[in-house]
């Protein structure tokens, strides 16, 4: 049975691309394009793990995270944050706040499949 991934982002050509990318390699792929969609899609869906853009309008990706954390039953679920802040001290407060992972827009396919397996096996 293929891994589900739920693919958070508000910009529908990213949204597009990483889905494409990730059926590609065999992944089973839903889509979000908000936080509030998201939190609902994590409970229908069941994700083996979860990318997610940090600014996203209304529910940003850091409340997301902030959510899916403090619940027990997503607390374990598997974050990769998907955004362009590229700083250190974001990518730390990521980590600090529960992100599994962090990958920096612009990023390219081939990355993004690696840190997935990565975090998968």
């Amino acid at each position: 049975m293929p891994k589900k991934i739920l693919v958070v982002d508000d910009e529908e050509s990213i949204r597009l691309v990483v889905s494409f990318t990730l059926e590609q390699a065999g992944y089973e792929v839903e889509t979000s394009s908000n936080g509030d969609d998201c939190l609902e899609k994590v409970y229908s869906f069941s994700p083996d793990l979860i990318l997610l853009d940090l600014m996203m309008p209304m529910l940003d990706g850091w409340e997301v995270l902030r959510l899916l954390r403090s619940n027990p039953e997503t607390a374990e679920v598997p974050v990769i944050l998907l955004t362009a802040k590229g700083e250190i001290r974001d990518k730390m407060f990521a980590l600090q706040q529960g992100a599994t992972d962090f990958v920096t827009k612009p990023f390219s396919k081939e990355e993004l499949l690696e840190r997935i397996a990565q975090v998968l096996t």
